[in-house]
């Protein structure tokens, strides 16, 4: 088994990693600005896990017109572009006059720019690590869920004490330095020949056939499908995260508390991933389908109306169960053909955020109807219930032949 920090050793993803923990930070405030300012403002549950989602929705979009771009323009290009965009429109949502309505409209324009990034930067990466990619997976998954433990944890107190708009602020801000770390650290990273000699011209009528492609990679390789589905399993488990701030108002929890419900997810997820790369890998390739069934389940309890600390240790059961996705990704981007890269993980993120912010949206309705603690229950049994068929279904794929074909660890 390979050394999990070995791939700090290559500097490109010593920049990818720096600039992206920047990102997630500043995100993690606007997220929560805009959920308590929103919930503060109308008390309604649907209206805030509605706000929540539209960090998410928007990939149903952009995931299919403009994730294709990381396989035609230079991916250092593309990543620096859309931090530029992000960090500008950020900066006018932080300004105090912008009414909801507009900040609304402002995030979904954000958002688009989401999936460009996320397909250059995911296709950059095997090319950075080579035979140290799942390692690199393993670092961004346990450093990026620190980082939103640590995040959440401290935003609502951070909200509270500057206000939302002055959070906002400091968001654009870490979109601007990821911009500049990237753009004086990482290579050039050219796409494929295929993207290169794209006509310009013709872009609109392509970008459709572009991202059909990736998806009809992914469906005619039932591993990489079964893969999809594995990871797509995140949308009933986002759900209280989207809820985080009802269901804090339902326990009679003060503002403080929400961080660290949204916290207690991310901390299991990163002692998972710690754990997990301590087992060799054809345990962990194996392990995927009773882990997936295993985030789902704890969320059956919410059945039972549990406490703020029962809630809390449920969570963070789930979130140590969830840490099966680093090796869900990184095995499907392995096996993933390169020249397709880009798309497949464009269609499999696009789907995987869409996914979620649909969940979070449905959670919300649901709980305006029965409450958030039921409301997360239905979602749990609903998650497991699926889970269920994918563990079969990767179970059918023979994962032990699946791992013998991946690259060697470094």
């Amino acid at each position: 088994m390979g050394t999990t920090w070995s791939a700090f050793a290559v500097r490109g993803f010593r920049v990818l990693w720096l600039a992206g923990l920047l990102s997630v930070a500043g995100d993690q405030l606007a997220r929560v600005a805009l959920s308590i300012l929103v919930f503060q403002r109308t008390g309604s549950a649907a209206l805030s896990a509605a706000a929540y989602a539209l960090s998410m929705l928007p990939a149903l979009v952009s995931g299919a017109l403009l994730s294709w771009l990381a396989d035609r323009y230079p991916r250092r290009r593309v990543m620096v572009a859309c931090d530029g965009v992000r960090a500008v429109l950020v900066a006018v949502m932080a300004v105090p006059v912008v009414p909801l309505p507009l900040m609304a409209a402002l995030l979904v324009l954000v958002q688009l720019a989401e999936a460009p990034f996320s397909a250059a930067q995911g296709a950059v990466l095997p090319e950075l690590l080579g035979a140290r990619y799942e390692a690199g997976q393993a670092v961004q998954q346990v450093t990026t869920q620190l980082c939103l433990v640590l995040g959440f944890a401290a935003a609502a107190f951070v909200v509270t004490g500057v206000g939302a708009h002055a959070a906002l602020a400091i968001d654009a801000a870490t979109f601007a330095v990821s911009a500049l770390l990237i753009r004086a650290g990482l290579g050039r990273h050219p796409p494929s020949a295929e993207g290169e000699g794209e006509s310009g011209a013709t872009w609109w009528r392509r970008s459709w056939r572009r991202v059909a492609a990736g998806a009809v990679a992914v469906r005619r390789d039932r591993t990489l499908g079964t893969l999809v589905w594995l990871g797509w399993l995140a949308l009933f488990t986002v759900v209280p995260e989207g809820l985080a701030v009802p269901f804090a108002h339902q326990v009679g929890a003060g503002g403080g508390w929400i961080g660290v419900l949204l916290a207690a997810e991310p901390a299991g997820a990163v002692a998972g991933a710690l754990l997990l790369r301590r087992v060799a890998r054809p345990v962990r390739v194996r392990a995927l389908g009773v882990l997936a069934v295993g985030t789902s389940a704890p969320l059956v309890a919410f059945w039972g109306q549990p406490t703020l600390g029962a809630a809390l240790a449920l969570l963070f059961v789930s979130g140590l169960c969830s840490a099966y996705q680093v090796t869900a990704g990184a095995t499907f981007v392995q096996l993933s053909p390169p020249r397709v890269r880009g798309r497949t993980l464009g269609f499999a993120r696009t789907g995987m955020i869409a996914g979620q912010g649909l969940g979070i949206v449905a959670g919300g309705v649901l709980a305006q109807l029965v409450g958030p603690a039921t409301a997360i229950a239905w979602a749990g049994t609903a998650g497991a219930l699926v889970a269920l068929a994918a563990a079969a279904a990767w179970a059918r794929r023979r994962p032990d032949a699946v791992s013998a074909a991946l690259p060697a660890e470094a």
